[in-house]
Order: structure tokens, then C-alpha cells, then sequence
């Protein structure tokens, strides 16, 4: 082979190389600019971590290959200032957001159920009444202020004109639900925590619904939120 050849041959392979590069570069930044690559982090409560998200991340995983998602959760009185903040992009929450940087949309509901250990003598609803609440140690989640799923654990309270004694608060069902099935009181939490199939504890559902709401900033045009919201707002 003469040597113009081999020079030929060499730049040849150099150049479907470097063109190769640049194709890759051109595909990552489309994709980034349409919103199928990039990381998107998400907030929410652990009630819905074995519930709602498995479906939710199929779903963007499947529509998304190449996006990043990150998970985190969140304290209630933080969610506001971490959306402001880019420190999030979603966050499911039980209460709606009225502020007008942010968008709020009600997503799912659940009701409120009493968790007790298996050997508890509480089997319905109707086993709770003024009388035995009176006997029992509750672990509730933190109590903040303004929080509507507080509230609506405190009028179940009240419609029984009894407040009962609650010893220990956390912001974590999973610990919350380890403690009652240790025997160390009982608890009032989203029936979704079903899904986490922990044996030795038993839920009794009652009549009181708790909504969940997905909240993203109004003037956020990344179109990997929008992306995601598209997927998963029913």
C-alpha cells in the first residue's frame, strides 16, 4: 500500500472516529433539550415509598432510560423553601400548597387507619370508643403547625371527646410502625402503609381520608418536569 494510501486510510478511521463523537454529543445535547435526559429530584412522604412510587418510577424509567431520578424526603416545613430553591423539582405532600410560586395538584387519596400489633384487642372501628382510647399510648407523626394531616388525626381525637396520650412523636412511619409492632403503643397512619407488608401489625381502617398532592414551581419551563408531569398527573 503506498503511503498516500496509508495516509488516506489513517484519516479515514480518525475522522469516523472523532465523527462518531460528535453524532454522541448531538444526541446528548437533544436529548437534554427534550427533556428525555438530565435528573429530576423527588420529595415525598414515606407512606407511598412501597405504594404509589414503584409505579411512578416504572412508569419513568420506561418512557426515560437516560434520566436520573433522585428520591429524598423531606420535612413539611422545609418542602416550600427547598422547591423555591431548586433543591427539589416534585414533592407529594398531604397538604396543598396555596402559594402562588407553586402548583398543587391533588393526586391520590388515602384513608387513616389505626396500626396495631397483631395480639391488640382493637379489631374494627367500632372497638375504639371514649373508654378504651383512654388506655392506649399513641406514636403519631410530628404534629407541625398548619399541617392538615395533624389536624385530621387530632378531630378523630376529638369525635371521640377524648385526646389520648401521645408519648412519642417521629417524622417517619417506618420507624413509627416498627415501634408499635415492638409493643410500644399504636398509631394512626395512611392505609397505604399496607403496602409495605411488614408482618406482626395489623391496620384497621377508619373513615377518614387524607389526600396527597404533588406540588413543582409554576415558573419551572425544564421540560424534563414537564416530562414527568405529563406522565404521572392522572
Amino acid at each position: 500500500m503506498s503511503n498516500l494510501l496509508r495516509a488516506g486510510q489513517f484519516l479515514k478511521e480518525k475522522w469516523e472516529v472523532e465523527l462518531s463523537k460528535l453524532e454522541f454529543i448531538h444526541q446528548s445535547a437533544r436529548q437534554i433539550q427534550l427533556g428525555e435526559s438530565g435528573t429530576i429530584t423527588i420529595a415525598h412522604p414515606d407512606s407511598i415509598s412501597a405504594s404509589i412510587m414503584p409505579d411512578i418510577l416504572s412508569r419513568i424509567s420506561v418512557a426515560f432510560p437516560k434520566l436520573k431520578i433522585k428520591l429524598v424526603q423531606v420535612l413539611y416545613e422545609d418542602q416550600q423553601d427547598f422547591l423555591r430553591n431548586y433543591k427539589i423539582d416534585l414533592a407529594f405532600t398531604r397538604d396543598i400548597n396555596n402559594a402562588k410560586d407553586i402548583a398543587s395538584e391533588k393526586f391520590y387519596t388515602d384513608n387513616l387507619a389505626i396500626v396495631v400489633p397483631e395480639n391488640h384487642p382493637y379489631k374494627t372501628p367500632e372497638d375504639l370508643t371514649k373508654e378504651t382510647l383512654a388506655f392506649q399510648k399513641f406514636i403519631l407523626p410530628t404534629n407541625d403547625e398548619g399541617d392538615s394531616y395533624s389536624d385530621l388525626i387530632q378531630r378523630l381525637f376529638n369525635s371521640f371527646e377524648n385526646a389520648p396520650e401521645v408519648y412519642l412523636h417521629s417524622e417517619f412511619g417506618s420507624a413509627i410502625i416498627a415501634l408499635v409492632r415492638k409493643g410500644l403503643g399504636i398509631a394512626i397512619l395512611p392505609d397505604s402503609y399496607l403496602f409495605h407488608e411488614i408482618p406482626g401489625i395489623r391496620f384497621i381502617k377508619m373513615p377518614l381520608q387524607t389526600d396527597l398532592f404533588i406540588n413543582w414551581r409554576t415558573e419551572d419551563h425544564n421540560p424534563v418536569l414537564a416530562n414527568v408531569l405529563k406522565l404521572i398527573i392522572p
